[in-house]
C-alpha cells in the first residue's frame, strides 16, 4: 500500500501534462479539438516522471563531482548534455535566460514601485502640518526617520518605552527602599 501511496505523491499533475501534451501537438496539426486517451495520458505522466528522475540524478551526481550539495542549473543543462539530450540544451538555455529577464525587469519594477511609496508617504508626511512632530512626538524634520519609525511598529515602541519608565520607577523605588533601610540602621 505504501508504493502506491509514494506514487501518487510523485506523480505529475495530469492536467498540466494534458495541457502541454494538446499545445505541442496543436502546433503539428491544425485539425482542432486533440483527444488525448486516459492511458496514453497516464503514460505521458508517468514517461515525464522518470525522464526527471534521471535528469535530477545525473544533475546531482554533476554537483556532486563538484563537491557542492545544491544542483544549479548549469548543472541541469550539463546533466541534459550528458544524458544524450544536447538538441535540447540549447532552446533550454534561451528559456532560461528569458525567464531569468524577466525576473529582473520584475524585482527592478517592484524596487521601483517601493521606492515611489516610500517617497510618496514622506512627502505626505512632511505635508501633514504636525509643527515638526512625527507620531511618536519627537522634534524630528527627518524623513527618513519618520518613516522608519512607522515602518518599525511606532506602536510597539511607545509600549516598550512604557515598559521601560515602569521598570526604572520600580528601579527607582527600591532604590529609594534600600536608602531609607540604611538610614534607619544607621541611626
Amino acid at each position: 500500500m505504501e508504493k502506491v501511496v509514494a506514487a501518487e505523491v510523485e506523480e505529475l499533475p495530469k492536467a498540466i501534462v494534458r495541457r502541454v501534451v494538446k499545445d505541442k501537438l496543436s502546433q503539428f496539426s491544425g485539425d482542432g479539438e486533440i483527444i488525448i486517451h486516459k492511458d496514453s495520458l497516464r503514460a505521458f505522466c508517468e514517461s515525464a516522471r522518470i525522464f526527471i528522475h534521471y535528469l535530477s540524478a545525473t544533475a546531482n551526481d554533476l554537483c556532486k563531482e563538484s563537491r557542492r550539495q545544491t544542483i544549479s542549473a548549469d548543472d541541469v543543462l550539463k546533466a541534459i548534455e550528458e544524458i544524450e539530450f544536447p538538441e535540447f540544451a540549447e532552446p533550454l538555455r534561451a528559456s532560461l535566460d528569458g525567464l531569468r529577464k524577466k525576473n529582473a525587469g520584475k524585482k527592478a519594477e517592484a524596487a521601483k514601485s517601493k521606492e515611489a511609496k516610500k517617497r510618496k508617504e514622506d512627502s505626505s508626511q512632511d505635508h501633514e502640518g504636525d509643527n515638526g512632530k512625527n507620531e511618536d512626538g519627537d522634534d524630528s524634520s527627518d524623513p527618513k526617520q519618520k518613516s522608519a519609525g512607522k515602518k518599525s511598529g511606532a506602536g510597539k515602541s511607545k509600549k516598550v518605552n512604557k515598559k521601560k519608565k515602569k521598570l526604572e520607577e520600580e528601579k527607582q523605588d527600591d532604590d529609594d527602599g534600600k536608602e531609607n533601610e540604611d538610614d534607619s540602621h544607621g541611626n
